[in-house]
């Protein structure tokens, strides 16, 4: 039986929910149980169409105003992103599982987006173990000055 892979995300979006809000950065890595990342993917996705900047997002936004500009460079089109992350999670090198922080917006955005653009959650299980979340999180890995700051805290819902 092929190893369990555990997946750790890291996000960033325009505002609260997914739909009338947009998932603005994805960074993911993949973990064996006990060690470091093994794998990694990060891609800036484009605003969905007819979604708005939610106004406390705004305000965060604003202060992080050359993470704003990070996020937008290179975006690419929902669909496209998210069918280059489903294949990259099908191609990990075991059995894939989403390790999940239930206090974090990120499982919410990832199902929907998946759900939405490629019809497919392509993980083997969920884990909500906020423990093992902390120990293997991804926001290390995140492109974004503004997520190694004291600030960073609050920009994970932004």
């Amino acid at each position: 039986m092929p190893p369990d892979i555990y997946v750790t995300t890291h996000i960033h979006t325009d505002g609260p929910i997914p739909g009338p809000h947009s998932l603005l950065t994805l960074t993911s890595a993949a973990h064996l149980r006990d060690g470091g990342p093994i794998l990694e993917f990060t891609t800036n996705v484009r605003e969905l169409p007819g979604a708005t900047l939610h106004p406390v997002a705004l305000q965060l936004w604003r202060r992080r105003a050359e993470d704003w500009l990070s996020t937008r460079r290179a975006s690419r089109p929902p669909a496209i992103a998210m069918t280059d992350y489903a294949r990259w999670i099908e191609a990990l090198p075991g059995r894939p599982v989403f390790v999940a922080d239930t206090a974090d917006p990120d499982y919410v955005f990832l199902y929907w987006y998946l759900q939405r653009f490629t019809g497919l959650w392509p993980f083997a299980g969920t884990l909500t173990d906020a423990g093992l979340h902390a120990r293997i999180d991804c926001s290390t890995l995140c492109p974004l000055v503004g997520c190694r700051t004291p600030e960073a805290s609050l920009a994970r819902t932004s």
